[in-house]
């Protein structure tokens, strides 16, 4: 198995070279929100390990909120991140990016301080790691994507074709074996899974490890735990009674450019950000939230689902400016109203228990009630503090997250050597 790297390179855009900036990854696309995989500067069709890659300028709207707290406006440098989601280790996949993409990113780099040189190094210099990641099924890489892809399409192919009076007379059973005698035939190349890397697995054995160990370590201090989990309720309700909220639109103009940009396809990218509530107790609910999010994504949520929520391919959550911002950023299906009601109805907790701790979200009840339950504020929240994403690629355009479980499900009941009549039914009902 391959497990998917992620890679951020952050970059603050060097005074007066905005406009230039711009100019340059629009460029990369077609039309607003749609790309061209085979644009001059970064031809991401080439890059074949990529799921998804973009570039958004980290240009914050809402930094005036800041002041509800009778503290002064900050302005943070514009910066620009370019983010990708492949295959592999992170440092071939920079070699790769370099060899491939090099003159063209040091275009864009150049425009964020940039002077030419090894490219290689500054990317990695400028590296941000998230704070939390998602990926949607562990070890799926684009090379079984455009297999599995092609295998079902062959198949369907088959059977709504020619095949269809051929096996109108056979049983389950034999249509699964006239199946597999046909993709013998065909020359369709499903390549095997490659090893597992070791480093990955002990990585990801003591991260686990660690983070069952805090589960006998609360049982522990249990006596300690729960007179601190009393004081810090009383915490959480004082602030939670007195937070300001901030309930406003985006702008007209902003709404505008976001919607040009999205529900070009069945998938949706999305990015947001914004400031974190001041003071100690804010900085460390998002820590320890955060760092769940990552431990339970890494360990439990790692085949199709996060929570009840199957929509999402990728996600990242990362701090910006000391954890001073926070910065979050996905890959989805449908459209972004479907999108938010997914998550407020399956998992609104979730959403509190990180995104409460921005400056302005809707007021929550012991951290798990209300917040992204008040449906209306929550939206107005979301879009007011999300980004328009300048350049943004998707490697299998037309592809849900639960088409491409639905492939590998075809593809592993074929490579089956055997199967029960009802299992075959069930998988026939695939196609």
């Amino acid at each position: 198995m391959t497990p998917q790297g992620n890679l951020m390179v952050l970059a603050t855009v060097t005074a007066g070279r905005e406009s230039e900036l711009r100019t340059l990854l629009a460029s990369m696309n077609r039309q607003p929100g749609v790309v061209d995989p085979d644009n001059a500067l970064v031809p991401f069709r080439r890059l074949d390990r990529i799921h998804f890659a973009r570039f958004v300028i980290l240009d914050d709207r809402t930094l005036d909120d800041i002041t509800i707290y009778k503290l002064p406006r900050v302005d943070y440098p514009l910066s620009v991140a370019f983010i990708a989601d492949f295959d592999g280790p992170q440092n071939s996949f920079i070699d790769e990016l370099e060899r491939i993409a090099g003159s063209g990113l040091a275009r864009i780099f150049a425009c964020c301080g940039f002077g030419g040189g090894d490219l290689k190094a500054w990317m990695k210099e400028h590296r941000t790691k998230p704070a939390a990641n998602y990926v949607n099924t562990v070890g799926r890489t684009m090379l079984e994507v455009r297999e599995e892809a092609a295998l079902r399409d062959f198949i369907c192919t088959y059977l709504r074709g020619a095949g269809a009076p051929v096996v109108a007379k056979m049983t389950p059973a034999q249509v699964r074996k006239t199946l597999r005698e046909l993709v013998k035939s065909s020359g369709i190349k499903l390549t095997p899974p490659a090893p597992t890397p070791i480093g990955w697995r002990i990585s990801q054995l003591i991260n686990f490890i660690t983070g069952l160990l805090f589960i006998p370590l609360a049982i522990l201090f249990l006596p300690i735990l729960i007179p601190l989990g009393i004081i810090y309720l009383i915490i959480l309700r004082l602030h939670e009674t007195t937070d300001a909220e901030v309930d406003r639109r985006a702008a007209p103009d902003v709404q505008r450019k976001l919607a040009e940009i999205e529900d070009h396809d069945v998938a949706n990218q999305f990015s947001a950000m914004g400031s974190l509530k001041p003071g100690w107790f804010r900085l460390l609910n998002i820590s320890i939230g955060l760092v769940v999010i990552n431990w339970t994504a890494r360990h439990i949520f790692t085949r199709g689902h996060l929570g009840r929520v199957q929509t999402i391919h990728f996600a990242r959550w990362v701090y910006l400016n000391d954890r001073k911002r926070l910065y979050f950023a996905s890959n989805y299906d449908g459209s972004l109203d479907s999108y938010m009601d997914d998550f407020i109805n399956k998992v609104g907790f979730g959403l509190n228990l990180v995104f409460s701790n921005g400056i302005g979200y809707p007021r929550t009840n012991y951290l798990v009630f209300d917040g992204a339950k008040d449906e209306q504020k929550f939206k107005r929240y979301i879009r007011r503090h999300q980004l328009p994403t300048e350049v943004w690629y998707d490697a299998h355009p037309g592809r849900t997250a639960v088409d491409l479980a639905r492939n590998t499900r075809i593809r592993e009941g074929l490579e089956r050597s055997s199967m029960s009549d009802a299992d075959t039914r069930q998988w026939l009902q695939l196609f």
